[in-house]
Parts: C-alpha cells; sequence; structure tokens
C-alpha cells in the first residue's frame, strides 16, 4: 500500500497546482488521473488559452512553475470592455493602476492551456514528493475515521488521510459523497478558435458584449511565423452554433471579423477550433468526510470575465495554507475543523464570484436600444468613478479579500 499526506483525485491545472504547492512545503502527494499525459499537451487536446490574474501568477511563481513557461506568454497590460462597437465603455489600463500603487504588474498573463499543463506536469515530475499515477482509474474509494484508502482498479492500494477531488465540473468523487448541486444550463456554446491578424493587439484584451453573447479577444504571443496572435473566447446561441462551426476556415474568419469591428486588420484562423457547452454549477459544500473539493469539481461558471481557472487557483492555495499549517502544529489533515476552515474561507468568494459572471450574463444578454443605452451609461459611471474603477481592477487581477499567502508571492 502506497501511503502520503494527501491523496488528489484530478492531475489537470488545479490538482497538479495544489500538489506542487503541497511538495514545496514538505507534504506528500499521489495524484491519481485516468487521462494519458502524453496527450493532453498536444494541439489538438486543447486548443483554449486562459488569462492567468496576477495573484494566481503569483502563486505559479512561489511554486517553480511560471519559469518553465518563459517566453510563451503575453502579458495583458490593458482590458477594454464595450457594449457591441458602440463608443464608450471601461478601458482597464495596467500602467494607470501602476500610478497609483506604485506597481507597474501586468493585470494577467495569457498561455496556452496545454503548455501550462506541460509545464505543470514537467514540475510535478521533477519533485521530491509527488507521485504522478497517470494513467490510473480509482476503483473503490474510503472514507472514514481511519483515513481514506483507494484501490485502482490495476489493483494498487493508496492511503492518506486526506482526500481531494479536482476532476472537474462532472466529479464522481462529489457525486459519491452526496454534496448538492445548484446546476443550469445557459442556452449558449463557446467557439474558441486562434487566430492571426494584420495589426499589433498592444497586449490588450476585448471583452465585446453583443445581445447574442459575449465575444472576447485575447492577446497571445506572436506565432513561429511572426504574425499577431488572439484567442477567440465566442459565445453563440446554441440553435447557431452548429451552423457557425460547419463553416470553412475562410468563412469562419470573416465572422470573427466582423464581430471584431476590423480594428486588427485582416483575420485568419491560425489553428483548430474547439467548440464547449456552456453551464453553471456550485457545490452546497465543498467539504465532507476527509475530502475537500477545488477547481471544478467545487464550482463552474460562465467565461464572461475569464475568471473561472483563477477560482480554482485560488482553492488551491487556499487549501494548501490550511493544510501546511495543519501540519506544522501536528493535527490529522483530514480533521473536520481544519477542513471547516478552507469551506469558510473559498465559499463566500467562489459564490459572489459565481453570482457576478451570472448577472453579468443575463445583464448583457437583454436586447434593445433602451437597454444597450443603461449599459452604456452604467460603463460610463465606472470609468469615471476612480474608487470603483480600482476595486473592479482588483477584482480581475484576483486581490480582493482575504488572499492567500501564495497568491501574494509569499511562502506559506
Amino acid at each position: 500500500m502506497e501511503r502520503a499526506d494527501v491523496i488528489i483525485l484530478g492531475g489537470g491545472l488545479v490538482g497538479l497546482s495544489l500538489a506542487l504547492a503541497l511538495d514545496r512545503h514538505g507534504l506528500s502527494v499521489l495524484v491519481v488521473d485516468p487521462a494519458d499525459p502524453e496527450t493532453q499537451v498536444a494541439a489538438s487536446y486543447d486548443g483554449r488559452a486562459t488569462a492567468v490574474s496576477s495573484s494566481s501568477w503569483r502563486m505559479l511563481e512561489a511554486i517553480g512553475v511560471a519559469e518553465r513557461l518563459d517566453g510563451v506568454t503575453c502579458p495583458i497590460r490593458a482590458i477594454r470592455v464595450s457594449d457591441g462597437l458602440k463608443p464608450g465603455g471601461i478601458v482597464f489600463d495596467s500602467a494607470e493602476d501602476g500610478a497609483s500603487s506604485g506597481m507597474d504588474d501586468p493585470l494577467g498573463m495569457m498561455v496556452e492551456n496545454r503548455l501550462l499543463r506541460g509545464a505543470l506536469r514537467d514540475a510535478a515530475r521533477a519533485a521530491e514528493r509527488i507521485r504522478l499515477l497517470m494513467p490510473a482509474r480509482p476503483g473503490e474509494t474510503v472514507r472514514d475515521g481511519a483515513g481514506v484508502r483507494v484501490a485502482l482498479e490495476d489493483g494498487r492500494l493508496l492511503a492518506a488521510p486526506l482526500l481531494v477531488a479536482a476532476e472537474g465540473r462532472h466529479s464522481p468523487t462529489r457525486e459519491a459523497a452526496d454534496i448538492p448541486l445548484a446546476r443550469w444550463t445557459y442556452d449558449h456554446v463557446a467557439i474558441v478558435a486562434t487566430v492571426a491578424h494584420e495589426r499589433p493587439h498592444g497586449e490588450t484584451a476585448y471583452e465585446i458584449f453583443y445581445p447574442a453573447g459575449p465575444f472576447a479577444i485575447l492577446p497571445m504571443r506572436a506565432g513561429e511565423d511572426g504574425r499577431h496572435r488572439s484567442a477567440i473566447v465566442w459565445s453563440v446561441k446554441a440553435r447557431d452554433a452548429e451552423a457557425m462551426l460547419g463553416l470553412p476556415d475562410r468563412a469562419l474568419a470573416h465572422e470573427i471579423g466582423k464581430r471584431m469591428g476590423g480594428f486588427l486588420g485582416e483575420v485568419a484562423l491560425a489553428g483548430p477550433r474547439f467548440h464547449y457547452p456552456l453551464g453553471f454549477h456550485h457545490a452546497a459544500r465543498i467539504t465532507a468526510e476527509r475530502l475537500a473539493l477545488v477547481g471544478d469539481a467545487a464550482h463552474g461558471i460562465h467565461p464572461i470575465a475569464g475568471q473561472g481557472l483563477n477560482l480554482g487557483f485560488r482553492d488551491a492555495a487556499a487549501l494548501a495554507e490550511v493544510l501546511v499549517e495543519g501540519a506544522r502544529l501536528g493535527l490529522d489533515l483530514g480533521d473536520a475543523q481544519l477542513l471547516g476552515r478552507y469551506e469558510r474561507w473559498r465559499s463566500l468568494d467562489t459564490f459572489m464570484v459565481a453570482m457576478a459572471t451570472d448577472s453579468l450574463t443575463r445583464l448583457y444578454g437583454v436586447p434593445g436600444r433602451a437597454a444597450s443605452a443603461l449599459r452604456r451609461f452604467g460603463m460610463g459611471a465606472v470609468q469615471r468613478i476612480g474608487p470603483l474603477k480600482h476595486r473592479l481592477m482588483a477584482e480581475a487581477r484576483g486581490e480582493t479579500g482575504e488572499l492567500p499567502l501564495l497568491l501574494r508571492g509569499l511562502p506559506i
């Protein structure tokens, strides 16, 4: 039987981040995932790119992952938000924010998911106290007063004081624990693609709200051919998704270019297209007996503000801090009071972000001139009111609330 301080089911972005944070502070981890790790870093596996907030990036620096991404990321220096292509809107600028705070850090860093996953995996392979069991599938799992035992389908047995579910939105461990879930689907499908464009993006992200759904343009590092590139996350009505996805490359690029308004010049697809149904889910609680949920196992939100993965990183940073401090005090890592601290720390933050993104999705989906005028009036007010704008910029950076030490770039 293999023993460790923590067993993590799920070796994705959040699960591996948590494992590395624990390893850095002396705790041993077994990571179990049924996927073949080699397929997860292929361009055909996941075409998404993620806006990693500045606080999440500090955590990646602290756990030794950011250095492995040197040369493949693109900073986000500004975010422009608008109602369609109409004038006005909000501009969040890191230089403006830096003038008031004395720091000129980017608002975030853009990185392709497959490259981030590869960097996390390589760091985990090099870690002293992490054992990757990939591919491997858990069979029977027992959680009781004596600890956690996991029997893998290949017959291997694992044991630890604590089990962490990082299996994604369809987490079987969450379901087996009978944790209630609030869940609904949006009438949208996200079309994700990388495009090359004629003009430079200026390290600026754009969030353009159309009645049919939000349209995000996220700056990426130039391609190997030197062409300017951006990631597109385009929410379309579910009834229109099949037709859009069936368009030839040139026709789809033309549709994307129309919604971009032409300000980046001529557009061409620079990679395969992907699509993902959009939905919302939020677990009623994120702990049970010797169990903690992190990432999409605990919550899943609309990508409207790009906060989904960053919420998962905040889960990982908070849980790591709770467990490391508990270990220093000699506590059982599956102790209910220890897990209760994690529950209290993360529940309000995840709920507030989830409700905010859901409200934005519904607000910007209201059609009509009156609704558009009201939205533009509200954005104009945010642009003029300095304290409110700085508060929203702090939210984008992931720097509000009681921040775990790792998100401040500090060791636990």
